[in-house]
């Protein structure tokens, strides 16, 4: 049968009427998506700006939502931020003080050089206060060039950029290489370095960093012990560690300053006009620690030191 004009009408006009609707829903669903949208951006403003001048917000995090979801993940942005800002902060603390703290240590020994330099330009030295001055300005200089290394050294300990290779290996030739680096050091004092027979043992260490924390504490031992004196290394197996013994015959370490010695740049009270920097010490610890080991100290002022090092035998 024939449609006719009216039906045909009514169609047209129901399928305008769906479009219409349909339409209008888009639009009502557009407005309620961007009022939704709007609403979360004020949020996520008010948070951010709540956290930049109070350092927290009101996160809702525990709300099993879109929203709180969308917050959390803000909230772990923030903390990560926070977090490189406050590390930033204390590298430039760290720096600043390391800084000022080599700036202090290389004021003497730089005036010294000057000094001596100057009085080289005399011309009226004799051949052989020139040599003396000349070795007294080259004594400067050393100085101050194994200050700047330890302190590079020490600096790359603390932040980790240093990453040690150790593992179990003798410790005969680490000892032996210690010793051999101090002995002329020694033999200037008259100083006998005397080291206890001992069976070689497998301990946990990098030989070549050992080697320079037990250095640095026999050249301690050294500088502290009068002339003629006798400076005693011992190797004595434990249980879990090993400890190896440096005995000095020195002037000794008051028992309120043991915690002290091993600080940066501290140098004991009764160290007097004794050259030194306080670094060797404070070096040793920081390879040590790395090494998975420990020092400790035993004196009596006027009875000597020992510096007893620790490090794990191999199981």
């Amino acid at each position: 049968p024939a449609i006719s004009e009216e039906n045909i009408m009514n169609r047209e006009q129901m399928t305008v009427a769906a479009a219409l609707t349909v339409a209008a829903l888009a639009l009502l669903a557009a407005l309620l998506m961007g009022g939704y949208l709007l609403r979360t951006l004020n949020r996520m403003q008010k948070l951010l700006r709540d956290y930049r001048e109070k350092g927290s917000a009101a996160f809702q995090t525990m709300k099993e939502t879109r929203e709180s979801r969308l917050e959390s993940s803000l909230e772990r942005i923030l903390q990560q931020a926070a977090g490189k800002e406050e590390a930033a902060e204390r590298e430039r603390d760290e720096v600043a003080a390391l800084l000022s703290d080599l700036s202090h240590q290389l004021k003497t020994p730089m005036a010294n050089v000057r000094m001596y330099t100057e009085l080289l330009e005399d011309d009226t030295l004799s051949e052989e206060q020139r040599r003396r001055f000349a070795q007294q300005a080259n004594a400067q200089a050393e100085k101050m060039q194994w200050l700047l290394e330890s302190m590079l050294k020490a600096s790359q300990l603390e932040r980790g950029m240093i990453v040690f290779t150790a593992q179990f290996s003798g410790i005969r030739e680490t000892i032996g290489r210690a010793v051999s680096g101090i002995y002329a050091q020694a033999e200037e004092k008259a100083i006998t370095l005397q080291v206890e027979p001992f069976e070689d043992r497998r301990l946990w260490h990098e030989p070549g960093w050992t080697a320079e924390a037990l250095g640095n504490l026999l050249d301690n031992a050294v500088k502290y012990s009068p002339e003629g004196s006798t400076i005693t290394v011992r190797v004595q197996p434990m249980e879990i560690y090993t400890q190896i013994e440096i005995c000095d015959q020195g002037q000794g370490i008051a028992k309120e300053e043991y915690n002290k010695i091993f600080q940066r740049f501290y140098r004991g009270e009764n160290t007097g006009h004794t050259g030194g920097s306080g670094l060797g010490l404070y070096l040793a610890q920081l390879i040590l620690n790395k090494e998975k080991g420990y020092i400790t100290v035993d004196s009596r002022e006027g009875a000597g030191s020992c510096f007893r090092v620790f490090l794990l035998n191999e199981v």
